[in-house]
């Protein structure tokens, strides 16, 4: 059989690159990003920086790392490798007059971020904080142990000096964890967000300090909004641009929900927020001396767009139809590049407008399938839209086995892009040569819809998600082209929840995969990292409101289970930990329901080991083929 007349394996598609990191040098001439590569023979992923020539028209591997940053003079490379023995990532500058590399610091536990000095003779940077005193003491003295909710190291704010090469602590970390910071363009100043520490549940605490470098003064910015996101000065560095949220207490009001881009004047104190109308989240990457560079989701693509002085929103990126997931601009506002993909392929980084990687050659003389959004009205009248993958020869007047593929999130959503681009866990395309169609469907919670649609699963998990995801199967079914008998129901973390409610609450799946997912709301509450995420979806704890909690989980539908489920779980998931899995395992085997647990050792939400996401894929294939394919 010809290649051509073939879809990629499923090692072949967790082959294609992952492309990140992306960044622009100040003059325009390079652009570095990296690829996230699988090396099979050592079962590992690989991050090799790839630097674009302009005057060359070419891409060349260059080394590697991660988090490449051109010096603002444009003529070195600052990257992120790992340094010698168990000191985690450090900086390393390379310049391209013969200097070759060299390493600027050797932090402890490593370097989190970085960020140029204005004037290339140094680097500021997050790490964290030494380790106190005290818990060296008593570690000596007892062994380790911790305090949970108290002992912590919160990440500080370091600068070291290329010339002089000693790190200087600026932050001390005692009573805030610094998320994002920008510097000013004189070097002058630190702008950062931070909680009060660490810990998931102060990740809705965000407040904004100023840091005058000279002095070491440091201002708290307070106001009656949540800062998140990340942060950044105007061009002359009197102002502030972040996104921010209502600083309640009720459900999503401390999330992403009814977020705004404030910005805050340095001059006067004033906060104002530009007069455009986003009804979703927006998150400003550089402020420029021609506007404000902006990143934001609008259902199934991702745009960018330059915010000008005078409140003119400018979309950049060509046609409407893409996903744009990351950008890089040039303080002056002349050069961008960015990461985009069209409908039906994989990313590929732009600069200056014009495409310099071929990323989807990979796909080239393959069977590839075929992604469209469709749409369709949930039972309570609710418009649900969703991607449909199918052949690109689909036989629309035949009735095809359907298998529904939920993300997770819930505050993300399905793209009509290539389907390895954001999934390492089902094999899409297998799915499609073994005679299948999938469904995606931005469920009711999902984001790019609007505030008012990622709120209307509040109080509503599990039921409300439930619906909208049958309707979309009868939806498919009305129209002829899916088979009722044969429906499987899949996804990972929220989706895995989603797929086990389904599973267990209706009896309109032939078979179910579950990864991740949550069984139980009371186990995942006193079990996760981030219980406050549980009760911004549901609105109190399962002490104050144990009925909202059994309403929303599987487990309280398992004596109607019927439904064959494959079960896999990380082993070391802290943001839905391994007990759901058990529990799922255990209510199913005890109901008589064929089922399947697999425990993937090591591992948290995801895996560092392509052969993990291999199994994992393959396993899922072999599942639902043993169940729907005669």
């Amino acid at each position: 059989m010809n290649k051509s007349d073939t879809y990629l394996s499923i090692k072949e598609l967790l082959s294609i690159p992952a492309i990140s990191d992306l960044h622009i040098s100040e003059d325009g001439h390079h652009v570095a990003y990296v690829k996230n590569i699988a090396e099979w023979e050592e079962n590992t992923y690989r991050n090799s920086i790839v630097i674009y020539e302009k005057n060359k028209g070419e891409c060349t591997p260059f080394t590697e790392g991660t988090s490449p940053l051109w010096s603002p003079n444009s003529n070195r490379l600052a990257y992120l490798s790992a340094g010698e023995g168990n000191s985690g990532n450090q900086i390393f500058v390379e310049s391209f007059d013969g200097d070759g590399r060299v390493q600027v610091t050797d932090q402890n536990e490593g370097i989190i971020q970085f960020k140029w000095h204005p004037s290339s003779k140094g680097f500021y940077y997050v790490a964290p904080s030494p380790e106190s005193k005290e818990i060296r003491i008593r570690r000596e003295k007892y062994g380790d142990f911790h305090y949970v909710g108290k002992d912590y190291r919160n990440h500080c704010l370091w600068y070291m000096d290329l010339i002089e090469h000693v790190p200087h602590q600026l932050t001390d970390g005692r009573d805030f964890h610094i998320q994002e910071f920008d510097v000013s363009s004189d070097g002058e100043k630190v702008i950062f967000m931070a909680t009060p520490s660490p810990d998931g549940e102060d990740g809705q605490r965000g407040e904004l300090y100023l840091l005058d470098c000279p002095s070491g003064e440091l201002q708290k910015l307070g106001g009656d909004k949540v800062v998140g996101g990340s942060v950044c000065f105007s061009h002359h560095a009197t102002k502030i641009c972040y996104t921010a949220s209502l600083r309640e207490k009720d459900h999503y009001k401390t999330n992403i929900m009814d977020s705004t881009l404030e910005i805050y004047d340095l001059t006067n104190g004033e906060r104002t927020q530009p007069l455009i109308d986003f009804d979703h989240a927006v998150v400003p990457i550089r402020w420029t001396a021609k506007g404000i560079l902006l990143m934001w989701q609008d259902k199934t693509n991702y745009r960018i767009g330059l915010l000008c002085e005078d409140g003119k929103l400018n979309i950049l990126g060509g046609t409407a139809d893409c996903c744009i997931m990351e950008a890089s601009i040039t303080g002056d506002g002349n050069h961008l590049a960015y990461r985009k993909a069209l409908p039906n392929e994989t990313f590929e980084v732009y600069a200056d407008g014009e495409k310099i990687t071929n990323e989807n050659g990979l796909l080239e003389g393959r069977l590839t399938s075929n992604r469209e959004v469709i749409s369709w009205n949930s039972s309570d009248g609710l418009e649900i839209e969703g991607v449909l993958t199918t052949p690109k020869d689909v036989d629309w007047n035949k009735k095809h086995p359907l298998l529904v593929f939920i993300h997770g999130g819930p505050d993300w959503a399905s793209f009509p892009i290539h389907s390895s681009c954001f999934n390492e866990k089902y094999p899409i395309e297998s799915f499609i040569e073994k005679g299948f169609i999938v469904l995606e469907p931005n469920y009711r919670g999902s984001s790019g819809y609007g505030n008012d649609f990622l709120k209307a699963n509040y109080r509503n998990l599990g039921i409300g998600d439930c619906e909208d995801v049958i309707s979309g199967v009868d939806a498919l079914v009305n129209r002829g082209i899916a088979d009722i008998d044969r429906v499987g129901v899949m996804g990972w973390s929220q989706g895995g929840f989603i797929s086990a409610f389904c599973s267990n609450y209706s009896d309109r799946f032939k078979v179910a995969s579950v990864g991740g997912g949550i069984s139980n709301w009371v186990t995942n509450y006193v079990n996760t990292d981030l219980p406050s995420f549980i009760r911004m979806h549901v609105g109190d704890t399962p002490w104050n409101d144990p009925e909202i909690y059994a309403k929303a989980s599987p487990m309280t539908y398992i004596q109607s289970a019927t439904t064959p489920t494959l079960i896999q779980h990380g082993e070391m998931d802290s943001r839905v930990p391994i007990p759901n899995a058990y529990e799922l395992y255990k209510g199913l085997k005890d109901m008589g329901v064929e089922t399947e647990l697999v425990v993937f050792e090591g591992m948290g939400y995801s895996s560092d080991k392509p052969g993990i996401h291999r199994a994992i894929m393959e396993q899922n294939l072999s599942w639902f083929l043993r169940w729907l394919v005669d």
